[in-house]
C-alpha cells in the first residue's frame, strides 16, 4: 500500500467528535463533554480536528479557537445539515451564512454539507428531476456564499439524507458541481465502492473521511432491519482496517492522485449508559485507527457483495 510516511500521515490527520460519541444526528446517545475528548485527542498526538454539533463547543467563532488552542487543537471544518430541495432557501441560505461565519473566526477550511429533507433528519424524499435540479443550484449559491469567509463547501453522502444510497450519489454527481466529502463508510453503507469513487471522480473530492465498515452489519441496515444507532451499537463501524471500505486502496489512490487535505480520522461511535473511563472507551479504537495509518498493519478481506 502506497502511505505517505508516518509523520506525513499525522500532519494531515485530523480527529473528528463522533469517534468519541459526539454527534450532530438528533437521539446519537451520550455526549462526552469537550474537555475530555479535546485532551484525549491532543494525547494521541492529533493536532486538528472537525467541529462536532453547535452548541457542543462554544457558539462564536473565537470561543471554539479559545477551546481549542488550550489543547494545542485547530480547526478543519464543520459538519453542517442543510435543506436544499425546497424552492425557498431562506432560511437555510441565513443558517449557513451563521455555520460559515463561525467557522472562518474558528479557523477551519471546509463547510461539510449534509443534504437532510428538514432539521429533524426526517425521512428523506425521493426528488424528482426538477427539485434535483434545484437543490443542485441552491447547493451553488451555498458554496459561492461559504467560500466568501474562505471556507470550501463539500457534499456529504450520509445515510439518513438524500445522498444516500448509490443511485442518489449518481444523481447528485450530474446535478451539482460542488465538491465532495469522500466518506468511505457512509459511501460503502449506500453500496458505493469508495475506491472506485476516487478513481471515477478524484477530481472532485475536496475532502475525506477514513471510516471503515462492516459489510455484515450494512447490509442488515440497509435492508431495514436496522437504524442507523442500531447498526452502530452493532459494531457497523470499525477501527480501520477491520473492515470491509478497502482503507487500504482508498489512500494509495488519494496519494497517487495528489489529494493532499486533510484525512478526517471518524470512527462513529454511540454510546450509551455510563461514561466510560478516562483512557478507556472510544480512545482505545481511535488509537488503533491512527496505528493503522502510520505503521505497517495486516489487512482483512473485503467483503464485496
Amino acid at each position: 500500500m502506497e502511505r505517505d510516511d508516518a509523520s506525513g500521515v499525522m500532519a494531515r490527520l485530523a480527529a473528528a467528535p463522533i469517534s468519541w460519541g459526539v454527534c450532530e444526528v438528533p437521539g446519537w446517545g451520550l455526549q462526552l463533554p469537550p474537555e475530555r475528548v479535546l485532551a484525549e485527542m491532543a494525547r494521541l498526538g492529533v493536532r486538528a480536528t472537525e467541529l462536532g454539533p453547535q452548541g457542543w463547543l462554544p457558539l462564536d467563532g473565537a470561543g471554539v479557537r479559545a477551546a481549542l488552542d488550550r489543547y494545542g487543537l485547530r480547526l478543519v471544518g464543520g459538519f453542517v445539515p442543510v435543506v436544499v430541495h425546497e424552492p425557498d432557501l431562506g432560511e437555510t441560505r441565513a443558517q449557513a451564512a451563521r455555520a460559515a461565519a463561525q467557522l472562518a473566526a474558528a479557523g477551519a477550511d471546509v463547510f461539510v454539507a449534509a443534504l437532510v429533507a428538514d432539521l429533524r433528519w426526517s425521512a428523506p424524499p425521493v426528488l424528482d428531476d426538477d427539485a434535483l435540479e434545484r437543490a443542485g443550484e441552491h447547493l451553488r449559491e451555498l458554496a459561492d456564499l461559504v467560500a466568501g469567509e474562505g471556507l470550501l463547501l463539500v457534499l456529504h453522502p450520509h445515510v439518513g439524507t438524500l445522498v444516500e444510497r448509490a443511485a442518489d450519489v449518481e444523481r447528485a454527481l450530474r446535478a451539482t458541481d460542488v465538491s465532495w466529502c469522500l466518506d468511505t463508510g457512509h459511501l460503502l453503507i449506500g453500496g458505493v465502492d469508495p475506491a472506485e469513487f476516487v478513481r471515477r471522480h478524484g477530481a472532485r473530492v475536496g475532502h475525506v473521511h477514513l471510516k471503515d465498515v462492516d459489510a455484515a452489519v450494512a447490509a442488515r441496515l440497509g435492508a431495514g432491519e436496522l437504524s442507523l444507532v442500531q447498526a452502530t451499537h452493532a459494531g457497523l463501524f470499525r477501527p480501520l482496517g477491520q473492515g470491509d471500505a478497502g482503507i487500504d486502496e482508498v489512500v494509495a489512490l488519494l496519494h497517487r492522485s495528489g489529494y493532499d487535505g486533510w484525512l478526517v480520522l471518524e470512527q462513529d461511535t454511540a454510546i450509551t449508559g455510563q461514561e466510560p473511563p478516562v483512557g478507556r472507551g472510544p480512545v482505545l479504537d481511535v488509537q488503533a485507527s491512527i496505528d493503522y495509518l502510520t505503521k505497517p498493519a495486516p489487512t482483512r478481506e473485503r467483503v464485496t457483495s
